[in-house]
């Protein structure tokens, strides 16, 4: 484990918990190493999608309306 690490207090569902007991036994992981890697997989995804937001910022914006006629006019529709 990580020298740097902080201990932290998590309450998880049971069914949950047990998920995680089982997980942890059969990847011969701990809970804390699987729970760390699911932390760090939601954060770098959310990264990704702000970073995906700011590159698209500059688009044009379509409304709900003009994009239906536009896939009407396109045959996707």
């Amino acid at each position: 484990m990580n020298t740097e690490t902080k201990r932290s207090t998590i309450y998880f569902d049971a069914q949950l918990h047990q998920a995680l007991r089982m997980k942890a036994a059969h990847s011969h992981r701990s809970i804390s190493e699987i729970v760390n890697d699911a932390v760090k997989a939601a954060l770098a995804e959310d990264q990704e999608d702000l970073a995906a937001f700011d590159e698209r910022v500059a688009e044009p914006t379509i409304s709900y309306e003009a994009l239906l006629a536009d896939l009407k006019a396109h045959g996707k529709l």
